[in-house]
């Protein structure tokens, strides 16, 4: 038995048959072009059924069709309330669906679709909790509690780029002051590197982008304290101490067994990463004292999670 999946994101539209050792099978892409909620149903059904056909799997083997959407959702009506890239609004996408494939449809918003997909692969299978964090253009959050996806009373729970850390701090785009997000996603590190730059001309961070301020990207600071420049390992050490003020949050709240963190920031050295934001939140959060603590651990999907945990939105999580 197959599960389909499929990934709505800003410009492209994913599909993915996944099997029930949870691994993807099959992936169909195309460029989303987005003209009207009646035409964006005829494509999602038309890219789900050409892709069982490419395939050779017959339809009665797929069990269900779920569907991630970087917004909420009412998985019980089948509806799609809000896109934040996308022009929609309560979209009845099941309904739209059904009219072209009679199959069970879930849908996810697209966060907690990856975060349910790290659920499943996780290696050990007795984790019942897991919250993904993915450091991005801003902080993306998925929350699994009780191997459940927790979307809350209107299906918005898990924006945690939106906790605020500093009181009255920089204006995010959502409306509200110090958000996480503007201190601890790859996009604020970015800013904070120029910054350290701009005040010190003397900087090796200027040496690795050549002098191009606009070269700047997650890596530089790291890279550049790894080669011993002080300022850089003031831009991290200042960075990780933002992130790890978001992820003692979520610890002091959930105590979730897992927080995964993915993009690009999150492939940096366990020793320049990992292993300091476990020592700093583990301080930070109550039950510092007791045997267990939440693990602090790298993504491992990428961007096959939304595929996969979209795919088992149909297992009922």
């Amino acid at each position: 038995m197959y599960y389909l999946g499929i990934d709505i994101g800003g410009t492209n539209l994913k599909a993915g048959l996944v099997d029930e050792n949870y691994q993807i099978a099959a992936v169909k892409k195309a460029p989303l072009v987005f003209q009207s909620m009646e035409d964006m149903g005829e494509t999602l059904a038309q890219m789900a059924i050409e892709l069982v056909e490419e395939t050779g799997v017959g339809r009665e083997q797929v069990a269900s069709v779920g569907m991630g959407f970087p917004g909420p959702v009412d998985d019980k009506k089948g509806v799609v309330i809000k896109t934040v890239n996308i022009p929609i609004r309560f979209m009845p996408v099941a309904e739209m669906f059904h009219q072209r494939w009679d199959i069970p449809v879930r849908l996810g918003n697209d966060a907690d679709c990856a975060a349910l997909g790290e659920y499943y692969r996780y290696e050990d299978k007795n984790v019942e909790s897991l919250i993904l964090v993915t450091l991005g253009t801003g902080i993306g959050t998925g929350i699994i509690l009780n191997g459940r996806i927790h979307s809350g009373v209107n299906g918005c729970a898990g924006e945690g780029g939106h906790i605020v850390i500093v009181h009255n701090g920089d204006l995010c785009t959502c409306g509200r002051r110090g958000c996480w997000e503007r201190y601890a996603s790859a996009n604020a590190l970015i800013r904070q590197t120029q910054a350290a730059m701009d005040a010190n001309s003397a900087s090796g961070m200027w040496e690795l982008v050549e002098g191009v301020r606009s070269r700047v990207d997650g890596r530089t600071a790291f890279e550049a304290m790894r080669a011993g420049d002080a300022s850089a390992k003031a831009v991290v050490d200042q960075y990780l101490r933002y992130l790890a003020d978001g992820l003692a949050n979520f610890v002091n709240i959930f105590q979730p067994e897992v927080i995964c963190l993915g993009g690009g920031v999150s492939h940096e050295r366990d020793e320049d990463l990992l292993l300091p934001l476990q020592g700093m939140v583990e301080e930070m959060c109550f039950g510092r004292e007791a045997d267990r603590h939440t693990k602090i651990a790298k993504a491992k999907l990428g961007n096959d999670a939304g595929i996969i945990g979209a795919a088992l939105l149909g297992l009922g999580r």
